[in-house]
């Protein structure tokens, strides 16, 4: 498991897939509201000039030095749902990111967010 003290310390580490292609650079992390773990991550994509946000879960990911290791493939998090740079997931978009990598979606038992950005 990645813990919160150690994953806040990779904000700009490069994100590699499951076989060592880069994918961006890890922009934020988002926590699990109920557990306060990391659960997903941010990722920076795209040109410079047209940088998006893509959303990766952190399950079965390895931290190496300098970068860390996501259990997706490059393609796969490209398709992902995403955002601008300077936006922020609505609500009534967390749901779409755990199904596009086939995972529960859990809100609170009122309807609360699954996700927290730290």
């Amino acid at each position: 498991m990645v813990r919160s003290a150690d994953i806040r310390e990779w904000r700009n580490q490069e994100v590699v897939d499951e076989e060592g292609k880069k994918i961006g650079t890890l922009e934020a992390v988002y926590v699990d509201t109920r557990s306060d773990e990391p659960t997903v991550i941010t990722v920076a994509m795209g040109l410079p000039t047209r940088r998006r946000l893509t959303f990766v879960p952190l399950l079965d990911a390895v931290a190496g030095p300098g970068y860390i290791r996501v259990a997706y493939s490059k393609n796969q998090v490209k398709d992902a749902p995403s955002m601008g740079t300077d936006d922020v997931l609505p609500a009534q978009d967390e749901e779409a990111v755990f199904t596009h990598y086939g995972l529960p979606y859990e809100p609170g038992p009122s309807g609360e967010r699954q996700l927290a950005r730290r």
